[in-house]
């Protein structure tokens, strides 16, 4: 069978990836034609966009990209049209994407979206679209699932998929010797920076994190980089001869650190699975304002996967205002200094597994995938 994919980040082109390798083992005629990243093409098929030239964050970078964000649209209206595959599969990305499960359900394309859209967090009213549009809907987590139930929508949940990204890892039996001396890095304990994976996250967010390097001189601080974004940009922002850069490494990085302060997102809850201490640090535009506001339109009691999956405080967020150099100091120095505060975050980590559907999920997900276009197709 044909399947079109479409992500436009790096954590939707881990995923994707994963779906595609368990869609080859159901179905071993399946094409794939995709917009995604270089783990996809790893996997085979045809690459049409890499998601690096489609990410657009942020209302004014949004506005001064609209002619290319409208021919990306057209293209793949074309590019999906052309292809007619048995199935268009979504991952997250809803401003493109919703659009296209629209487009597609006009023209008889079958639509499933894998990853859902974070609609339960802001933007509720795209249950809407999502009902109209989506054949079926594959949550990752439980509470998705209760969302959509209370607006009467069926949906399936098959585990989360980070769990298999991360027990079948590579390096993961690698010592923090065998680490550093690959990469070149001092023999010093390691607090991982994880950004995010945007230039507009990572300029607002990894200024503020380097302004406590110099509080901390008996450890050495190594960005997680992400595969998009160039050495050169890394360096304009940071301009920090003391900081370090590793591509492509995330958990490996992530398993040989003492700490890490995390842009909120999926890498809150990949840090929390390697069971590494972190901090949650975020900030948007539009200061204490923006902050307010957010908090007026947000349907959640907290930002980071960690505590919305245990629906408990884990791991302290640090957002906005909040997000600055003495706040963001004080917790790192709880954690590597208060035995006991670092035991219980730890202890805390390990309720998340049982929440999370154990593992497979990739597997049972592709199955799922498979035998509903099959039933339809019959």
């Amino acid at each position: 069978m044909k399947y079109y994919i479409i992500t436009g980040e790096a954590s939707g082109d881990l995923h994707a990836s994963n779906l595609m390798k368990e869609l080859k083992y159901e179905d071993t005629q399946a094409q794939f034609r995709f917009w995604g990243g270089d783990l996809m093409q790893a996997q085979g098929g045809e690459m049409v966009k890499h998601y690096r030239e489609t990410a657009f964050m942020g209302f004014v970078t949004v506005l001064k990209n609209l002619k290319t964000i409208r021919a990306n649209f057209t293209l793949c209206e074309t590019d999906l049209l052309a292809f007619a595959p048995d199935v268009l599969i979504l991952v997250d990305y809803p401003g493109f994407n919703l659009r296209m499960a629209a487009f597609a359900k006009k023209h008889g394309i079958r639509v499933h979206y894998y990853i859902s859209p974070k609609i339960w967090a802001w933007k509720e009213s795209r249950v809407k679209k999502i009902k109209a549009h989506v054949d079926r809907m594959f949550t990752i987590f439980p509470f998705e699932t209760e969302f959509y139930k209370k607006h009467n929508y069926e949906v399936s949940f098959g585990g989360n998929p980070l769990l298999d990204a991360i027990e079948n890892r590579e390096n993961k039996e690698e010592s923090f010797d065998q680490f550093v001396e690959r990469n070149n890095l001092p023999q010093k304990p390691i607090i991982a920076l994880l950004a995010g994976s945007r230039k507009q996250e990572i300029e607002r967010i990894l200024p503020v994190m380097l302004k406590v390097v110099d509080r901390f001189p008996d450890y050495q601080f190594v960005v997680a980089a992400a595969p998009s974004i160039t050495k050169e940009f890394y360096a304009s922002v940071s301009q920090n001869s003391k900081l370090s850069f590793v591509y492509g490494q995330t958990y490996d990085l992530l398993q040989q650190s003492k700490v890490a302060l995390v842009a909120s997102g999926t890498a809150t809850l990949e840090t929390a699975l390697l069971r590494i201490p972190q901090v949650v640090c975020y900030k948007m535009s539009g200061g204490s304002l923006a902050y307010r506001l957010g908090k007026m339109l947000l349907n959640i009691k907290y930002i980071s996967l960690v505590n919305l999956v245990v629906d408990k405080f884990v791991v302290k967020e640090l957002i906005q205002q909040y997000c600055n150099p003495q706040m963001i100091g004080d917790e790192l120095d709880l954690i590597l200094k208060d035995e006991a505060y670092r035991s219980q975050m730890l202890a805390n980590y390990d309720d998340l597994s049982q929440h999370l559907g154990g593992a497979g999920a990739s597997a049972r997900f592709a199955k799922m995938i498979y035998e509903d276009v099959k039933t339809i197709k019959a």
